[in-house]
């Protein structure tokens, strides 16, 4: 059966008004959001002339990803839309290294290890001087860098690729601001992953602020780091539900819903706490559907592979790049999007 034109906007990450304009040729569509929708039309079979030929092996572009290891579902979609595109473009070389995420010592060797094998690297990574320093070494021995997900700051990398953290933390918080309403008084907590992720750190930030600026009545309670990990997650929310038999709401920064929902689920309280929480995972699906979730604050995995592997390779080809960043998207049970 053919793509259609919502295939097609659906794996490029665009509007099918957008790629209605780029496949009638109008005007108003930038160069790089051009070439990703013809990128996609041709890998779909709705546009012809994909070019399916292998690259020589000496020709191809060796690029490494170093990702956290996990229960984190997030992170696993993420990796699986690295591999699948990967695989898609004969002259790239890509290279998966899952590691264990919250060791900056184990994150710093295996950038140290990637010197004089790569030309190129994707990285989640702790914003900590062991790895600020192998990433400043590894960028000096001539290996192009990019930040995923979380970003770091003053280390010589050539992007960012990722949301707005500071931003979705302000929308999480305006989202649980509005749904608890204002005049009384309510009790809410914060799960991380880690505040040592920057971007963990951000989306804290971000809802402290407007929890400050706009809605006073809120107390943050507790924040609990739960290293994304689920059954950690689990035991917190569990402890923290016998704790505060009066909370309100929850915002969870980074992943473990799965076990924040079970326990709420368990003390009979989904549905009575409002629930904010990052990725439209199945889980989460779920989650939504069934009422333990209220919203869903999603970045497009697909996306951000995506504009890694065409930043880091356009940089190692000395080509120009148009970054064509994820949106920062609010997924409510009622706009659940096809998968």
């Amino acid at each position: 059966m053919r793509s259609t034109l919502t295939d097609i906007a659906r794996e490029a990450g665009v509007s099918s008004a957008t790629v209605d304009r780029v496949l009638n040729n109008r005007h108003g569509v930038k160069e790089r959001t051009r070439e990703v929708v013809i990128e996609t039309a041709k890998r779909l079979g709705y546009l012809a002339g994909s070019d399916l030929t292998p690259t020589s092996p000496q020709n191809r572009i060796r690029l490494d990803f170093v990702l956290p290891a996990g229960t984190n579902t997030f992170i696993a979609n993420l990796l699986a839309q690295i591999e699948r595109q990967a695989a898609r473009q004969h002259d790239l070389d890509v290279h998966i290294h899952s590691i264990e995420g919250f060791n900056p010592d184990t994150l710093a060797r295996t950038l140290h290890d990637l010197q004089g094998k790569t030309l190129g690297v994707g990285v989640i990574a702790l914003d900590h001087p062991t790895v600020r320093e192998a990433m400043r070494s590894l960028a000096a021995s001539g290996v192009s860098i990019v930040t995923l997900a979380s970003d770091i700051l003053h280390v010589p990398r050539i992007g960012y690729i990722g949301i707005d953290n500071r931003a979705a933390g302000r929308l999480a918080g305006y989202l649980l601001g509005r749904f608890l309403g204002g005049g009384v008084r309510h009790k809410v907590a914060l799960f991380a992953g880690s505040l040592s992720y920057r971007g963990h750190e951000e989306r804290e930030m971000g809802f402290r602020h407007i929890l400050g600026e706009d809605f006073p009545n809120l107390e943050i309670v507790e924040l609990r780091e739960i290293r994304d990990d689920r059954e950690r997650a689990y035991e917190e929310a569990v402890s923290l539900l016998k704790r505060h038999p009066d909370l309100s709401g929850i915002y969870n920064i980074g992943a473990g819903n799965q076990g924040i929902g079970q326990a709420l689920i368990e003390s009979n309280r989904a549905g009575q706490i409002i629930f904010i929480g990052h990725e439209l995972t199945d889980h989460n699906k779920a989650f939504l559907l069934d009422g333990t979730l209220d919203a869903v604050i999603d970045q497009n995995p697909r996306v951000e592979a995506r504009e890694a592997l065409a930043m880091l390779s356009r940089a190692i080809r000395c080509l120009p790049t148009d970054y064509h960043p994820p949106r920062l998207q609010v997924i409510f049970r009622e706009n659940i999007p096809e998968s």
